[in-house]
C-alpha cells in the first residue's frame, strides 16, 4: 500500500544519508552557457525537450529564484569560483573592448593570483578537481586553470568564436591540462554551415572518464562541467541536428540534456551517486539579442547583458540522492556564489578569513529545506561605479532595491 511504500522510501533516504556521512561528498557543477530560465521543460518550456534535466528536477530540488552574480560569461564564472562579487574579484570593466575581447591576441588579463578559487581550497581536503569545457578567466599561462587549483582540464580558454585566418588572428586553442593539443576549427572542427561539431560529446566522455577514475581511486572529486554549445555560434553533433522544434539552439539543448543524463548515470554506475552533489545552472540568461539563435527566458524581462531578471535569473537544480528529498521546489533566493560557500561547508573546509566572501552556504536548504534571508546581487558592467539590482526575499515578503556601489565595493541604497 501507499503507506508501506512511503515508509520504505523514508528508510532508504535515511540509510543513504547515514552512508553519505562516511566520506566527503563529491561535487559535480554543471554550468551551461547563455541558457535561459525558460529553456527546460521543468521550468515551463512547452517543447519539453529536456527529459533528463526534467527528471533530475523531479528527483531533486528546483530553485526558481536563483541568480548569477553578473549577466555576462567571465564575471559570472569568476564569481562562482571565488564566491565573490565581480567588483571584488576584478572582473568588471568600463572598457567595451576589454568586455568583448575573445581572441588570444586581444585578451591580456585574467583571474589574479590574489584570488583563491574553490578547487584551491578543496585541495586542502584531498579533493581532485577537473574542469571540462570553457574557462574564460584568462588565456595567458599564468591565468590558466592548473595555475588556480584545478588538477586536470580539457577544453578551451575562451569562447568558441572563429574561424580566424590563424595568421594575424589565431584560432582558439584547445588544452589538455597545461598542454595545447590543437585549435578549434582545425583539429576540433565546428561547421558553421551545418552547425555540426562533436565537441559536446568529447566533453561528456571526459566527465564520465574522470568520474570512473576517481571512484576507482576512492578519492573525493570536484568536476566543473562547462559545456558551451548554447553560446553563439551554436553547434550540436550529427545525431542531434535537426531534431528539435526550436532549431539549432534546441538541438544543442537536447544534446546537453542527453549528455547530462549519461553523466548522472555514470555516477550511479560508479557507485558514488549517493555521495555526490550535482548542481546545474547557467552563467547568465539567454541572449535575447540572438533572436532565433538564442534561448528563452520564459516570462522574465530581457536577457544576457542586462541586469533585468532575464539577464541574471537562472534555471537551477540540485540533485543528491539520499540527502536531498525528491520533488522539492525551494524558493530560497540564491546566487551562483553560494555554490562556493556550500561546497566548502559540505567538505569541511573553512571559508577564507582574509577577504569578504559574498556567497553563503545553502547546505541547510539542501538537507532540511530551510529558507534563509539573504541578498542576491546582479551587477552591471557598464560603468566604473556599478549599479546593482538587489533582490531581497524575507520569507513571504519580496521587494527590489537598487543600490550604488563605488569602486571599492562599498554599497549605498539609493
Amino acid at each position: 500500500n501507499s503507506f508501506a511504500m512511503e515508509t520504505c522510501q523514508l528508510l532508504l533516504f535515511l540509510c543513504c544519508a547515514v552512508r553519505g556521512l562516511d566520506g566527503k561528498p563529491n561535487f559535480v557543477f554543471m554550468l551551461m552557457d547563455d541558457m535561459g530560465w525558460g529553456d527546460l521543460g521543468a521550468f515551463g518550456n512547452p517543447s519539453e525537450e529536456t527529459p533528463n534535466l526534467d527528471r533530475l528536477t523531479s528527483l531533486g530540488m528546483q530553485f526558481p529564484d536563483f541568480y548569477a552574480a553578473n549577466p555576462l560569461c567571465s564575471p559570472s564564472r569568476a564569481a562562482l569560483l571565488t564566491g565573490r562579487l565581480p567588483i571584488r574579484n576584478g572582473f568588471y570593466t568600463t572598457n567595451a573592448h576589454a568586455r568583448n575581447a575573445y581572441t588570444p591576441q586581444n585578451i591580456v588579463g585574467g583571474i589574479q593570483d590574489s584570488e583563491v578559487l574553490l578547487p584551491e581550497l578543496l585541495q586542502n581536503a584531498d579533493y581532485r578537481s577537473k574542469l571540462v569545457g570553457k574557462w574564460h578567466l584568462g588565456q595567458q599561462p599564468q591565468y590558466l586553470p592548473l595555475k588556480h587549483g584545478f588538477d586536470e582540464w580539457f577544453g578551451a580558454p575562451n569562447c568558441h568564436f572563429g574561424p580566424y585566418d590563424n595568421k594575424q588572428t589565431p584560432n582558439i586553442p584547445m588544452y589538455r591540462d597545461d598542454h595545447m593539443i590543437g585549435r578549434l576549427y582545425e583539429e576540433f572542427d565546428i561547421n558553421h554551415k551545418t552547425g555540426e561539431s562533436n565537441l559536446t560529446q568529447l566533453y561528456k566522455q571526459e566527465a564520465i572518464d574522470f568520474i570512473r577514475k576517481q571512484a576507482e581511486a576512492d578519492q573525493p572529486f570536484f568536476l566543473f562541467w562547462a559545456a558551451d554549445s548554447t553560446h553563439q555560434p551554436l553547434f550540436a553533433s550529427e545525431p542531434f541536428l535537426n531534431t528539435s522544434q526550436r532549431g539549432l539552439y534546441g538541438d544543442a539543448v537536447r544534446e546537453l540534456d542527453s549528455c547530462i543524463g549519461e553523466i548522472v548515470d555514470a555516477l550511479d554506475e560508479a557507485g558514488v551517486s549517493t555521495n555526490t552533489l550535482v548542481f546545474f545552472s547557467s552563467d547568465n540568461g539567454a541572449a535575447t539579442y540572438a533572436k532565433t539563435q538564442g534561448g528563452s527566458n520564459g516570462p522574465l524581462l530581457c536577457g544576457k547583458q542586462t541586469t533585468f531578471e532575464g539577464g541574471s535569473r537562472e534555471p537551477t537544480i540540485a540533485y543528491w540522492p539520499g540527502t536531498i528529498m525528491a520533488g522539492q521546489v525551494s524558493h530560497q533566493i540564491g546566487s551562483l556564489m553560494d555554490w562556493f560557500a556550500t561546497a566548502l561547508d559540505l567538505a569541511g573546509v573553512e571559508l577564507p578569513k582574509d577577504r569578504v566572501v559574498d556567497g553563503v552556504s545553502l547546505s541547510a536548504t539542501l538537507k532540511q529545506g530551510i529558507i534563509r534571508d539573504r541578498l542576491a546581487v546582479a551587477t552591471g558592467n557598464q560603468c566604473s561605479c556599478s549599479v546593482m539590482c538587489v533582490c531581497v526575499r524575507a520569507r513571504a515578503c519580496a521587494y527590489t532595491v537598487v543600490i550604488q556601489s563605488d569602486c571599492l565595493g562599498r554599497f549605498l541604497v539609493i
